[in-house]
C-alpha cells in the first residue's frame, strides 16, 4: 500500500503516480492534446522506412529513418517528457516545451543514443538485462531536461535514483499495456489519451522520487 497525499509527499508507487497523472491530465487536457498531435505529425517521416519494404531504395529509407529518429525525434521526445513533467507538477505545459531539447541539442542526442545502445546491448543479452537497463535509465530524459545534466551524468544519476525502484517502473510499464489496449478499443482515439496518461504517470513518478525530502523507495508490489 502507498501513503496518500500530494505526489511530492506520497510514497512513490504505481497507484499514486497514475492517480496524479489522471488528475493532471484533465487539468491540462487541451495543451497536452495539442502536444501529442504535433508530436504525431512530426513523427510521420520516421515511419518512411517501412512504407516501401520491397523497394530498391529500402536501405536508404531505413538509414533516413534512423537519422530522423536520432536527430529529430529524440530532442522532440525529450521535450515532450519535459512538458509532461511540468504538467505533473501542476504547471501549464506549452507547445514551446516540446522543442526545449533543441536548446541543448547535442547533449540530448548523445543521451538518447547512449540510452538506446545500453538498452539494445541488454536486449541482446537474453532480453531481461535490456528490460532492467530500460527501467534503470527511465529518468534520463527528465534529468537532462529538468536538471540540465550532461548525458553521462544523467545516466549515472538515473541508475542511482532507481536503486530499489526499478520494480515499480517495470510495473508501471506493464500497466501501460492494458491502458493502451483499452484506448485502442475506444475507436482508436483513446490511444492518444492513453499515451498522455502514461507519459504523465512516469513524469509523476520521477517528480515524486526527486522531490526534496522525498520518500524512500516503495516496495515493488506497491500500488
Amino acid at each position: 500500500m502507498t501513503t496518500q497525499g500530494t505526489i511530492g509527499a506520497a510514497l512513490p508507487g504505481v497507484g499514486t503516480s497514475y492517480d496524479n497523472a489522471w488528475r493532471r491530465l484533465w487539468k491540462c487536457f487541451v495543451e497536452l492534446l495539442l502536444l501529442i498531435i504535433i508530436y504525431i505529425v512530426i513523427s510521420i517521416p520516421s515511419g518512411v522506412g517501412g512504407w516501401f519494404p520491397n523497394s530498391p531504395a529500402s536501405p536508404a529509407l531505413g538509414f533516413f529513418t534512423f537519422l530522423y529518429s536520432v536527430f529529430v525525434m529524440a530532442p522532440v521526445g525529450y521535450g515532450v517528457a519535459f512538458a509532461s513533467l511540468k504538467a505533473a507538477r501542476g504547471e501549464k505545459p506549452e507547445v514551446a516545451d516540446m522543442f526545449e531539447g533543441f536548446k541543448t541539442y547535442w547533449n540530448v542526442v548523445a543521451a538518447g543514443l547512449l540510452v538506446s545502445v545500453i538498452v539494445v546491448v541488454g536486449l541482446v543479452l537474453l532480453i531481461v538485462p535490456g528490460i532492467i537497463f530500460a527501467c534503470k535509465l527511465a529518468f534520463v530524459p527528465y534529468l537532462v531536461m529538468d536538471r540540465k545534466m550532461e548525458a553521462t551524468e544523467a545516466i549515472r544519476t538515473s541508475w542511482n535514483m532507481t536503486n530499489g525502484r526499478a520494480g515499480i517502473i517495470f510495473l508501471m510499464g506493464l500497466l501501460a499495456i492494458p491502458i493502451f489496449i483499452a484506448g485502442a478499443i475506444c475507436f482508436g482515439v483513446g490511444v492518444i489519451i492513453s499515451a498522455m496518461w502514461v507519459s504523465l504517470a512516469f513524469a509523476s513518478y520521477y517528480q515524486s522520487v526527486s522531490a526534496p525530502g522525498g520518500a524512500p523507495p516503495a516496495p515493488a508490489t506497491a500500488g
